[in-house]
Parts: C-alpha cells; structure tokens; sequence
C-alpha cells in the first residue's frame, strides 16, 4: 500500500479563501474531488486539527496530508503479454494488439489490458481503472498512455480534457475520396440501438471533430490519416462511415463488401477475410506530466492492416486507376 505524505504552509494570499479551494491550487497533482474527500475523512489536517472543505482561511496554517492509498480495481491480475513501447517511474505507452478489451465488463470479466496491466504493475490497483485514461475499441490496434501514479492520472486526464495529447490514426476506408477534410458533427448514443453511437443535434450529442487527409487512393477504397480534436466513443468510425466511407470490416458501421472489378482471388480472399475495423492507433504524443518533456510514439502498422494494404496496392498496379 502506498502512503502519501505532504506538507506545506497556506500562503498568505489564500487569505479569505476556502480550504478546498487552497488545497487544490496547493497540490495540483491530485484531483479537486479527490482532495474534497480526503478533507472530509480527516487525512488532510490544518494546523493539527480536522477542518471542514468551506472553511475560511487566514493565511500561514500549517496543511498536513497523509493518505494511504486503498484498493480501487478489484480485478484479478492476468499473465498477458503486453507490448510496452516506452515506461518510467509515471507512466507507461503500450501497443495494443487488436482483439484485446481495455476494461472489464459485460461479456468480458477478464482477458482486458486492465488484467493484465495489473500483473504487470501491481501497484496499478491503487489507481482509478488501473491507471488508463483513456481507450482504444477492442478492435482497433495502437498505441495508449496509461498512468502509474496518482499525480500523473490526473495530470494526463487533465491534458486530454483539454485536447493537448495529440492522436493520429490510420484508416481503410471503404470509396475512393479525392480530398481530405473535417468532420465537426455532435455524436451520442444512438436512439434504436445501445450499443451503437450515431451522429446527433447538438442538443442530444456531445462535440465530436475528426480531421482527415487522404493518404492513398485505390480502386474502391482510400487510406487515410485521421487526427482527433475531441475523443468521443466509436469517433472515427461513426464520423466516416456518416461521411459515406465507413471503415472496411467495421462490423457496426460498415458498409457492406465493395469489390473492384476483376478483384484478384487474393484481394477477394482478404477483404471478405478482415473482420474488424481497419483502424490503427499509429502516433501519440504529449507533454511528460512531471519532466514537461515533449514525448511522440509510433507504432507500425500490424501485419493484417499491412496485408490488406499491400493487397489494395497491387490490385491498383494491375489494374491502373479503372474503378469497381
């Protein structure tokens, strides 16, 4: 179990202002709410004694903090392989395989990245959802930051609340597009089906902006790079799919089979073959919570979005720029 120790003398310029108030500019490593509860169980003291969160100081109160970090995941730890790109003392940037499922749930109790995050780091437990902060749809492959310790959870959550981890994505995509672009529609939850999302007025969806260039062309589908501003459930497909290109093998938002014409047997073999949605996490980059180092990670492409490429490219050598 870890144990926090801090303390600091209230400035005099929080003169008149609340004790949580203080106690959240005094140690911005944690989270206001979690300060706020730490008050009200007494693991924060001022000046030896227990204090409510409103009470007014006066400046020069000696703040003590001393908590002992208590389980947060329940989830049993799980020997799986983890394909761990970069780590240190606060975090860690992995490359997750597609297939995986980030967190536990319905029809999923074990076999996620949670499990196995926590075999690999014990201490994780003590972190809200093991230290991730953020997800990758089971599906989709790349790359992932996750958090090892308090204050860097809510340093990275911070800096994804305000669109400063930069996340590139590679997508095959269903149509042959002549341009890039942006997609700026609100998404939320769709009305007839809970497990899909669906572009929404702005009353009912939250903003959602995707930016995309177009990469390569082929005869029937287009590869492209994808940018998240914002970072909404399912995204980049829903945005694509309701710009008429939706992801090849997307199994909620695809668009069906589109073979050019003459399709090779190879072709035919690997688009009916790619049952997932060809999405790749390829780039991350982000601002070190404590060193303030400015950190970018790749990860290439797996080898089925790989074959599937190179199956797309040779079809086009064969059959020049001829259309399905």
């Amino acid at each position: 179990m870890t144990t926090i120790r801090r303390e600091a003398e209230v400035p005099l310029a929080a003169a008149g202002r609340r004790f949580d108030q203080a106690l959240a500019e005094m140690f911005p490593d944690y989270s206001r709410s979690r300060l706020s509860g730490w008050i009200k169980s007494g693991a924060v003291t001022l000046d030896g004694a227990q204090a409510p969160p409103r009470q007014l100081l006066r400046g020069g109160e000696q703040v003590r903090l001393q908590v002992e970090l208590e389980t947060e995941v329940t989830s049993a730890p799980e020997d799986i392989a983890l394909d761990i790109v970069h780590e240190d003392e606060h975090l860690l940037v992995l490359n997750k395989s597609s297939g995986l499922v980030v967190h536990p749930g319905a029809g999923n109790p074990a076999g996620t990245l949670l499990n196995a995050l926590l075999h690999h780091d014990p201490k994780l437990a003590e972190l809200p959802r093991a230290g991730i902060v953020h997800r990758l749809d089971k599906d989709t492959s790349g790359l992932m930051v996750v958090a090892k310790t308090l204050p860097a959870y809510t340093a990275l959550v911070d800096l994804l609340s305000r669109h400063e981890v930069e996340r590139q994505y590679e997508a095959v995509v269903l149509g042959t597009m002549v341009a890039g672009g942006t997609v700026d529609e609100p998404i939320g939850r769709s009305m007839g089906d809970r497990l899909r999302q669906a572009v929404r007025d702005e009353e009912d969806g939250k903003r959602a902006v995707t930016h995309y260039r177009l990469r390569e062309r082929f005869r029937a589908h287009s590869l492209l790079q994808c940018q998240l501003e914002t970072g909404r459930t399912h995204q980049i497909r829903v945005h694509l799919a309701h710009i008429g290109h939706p992801l090849i093998g997307d199994p909620l938002y695809g668009g069906g089979l589109k073979l050019p014409k003459g399709a090779s047997a190879e072709l035919i073999t690997m688009l009916r073959g790619f049952r997932r949605q060809a999405l790749h996490a390829e780039k991350l980059s982000f601002i070190h919570p404590v060193s303030g180092e400015a950190l970018s990670f790749s990860a290439e492409r797996p080898s089925d979005q790989l074959a599937l490429i190179e199956a797309l490219r040779a079809d086009l050598l064969e059959h020049g720029s001829e259309h399905y």
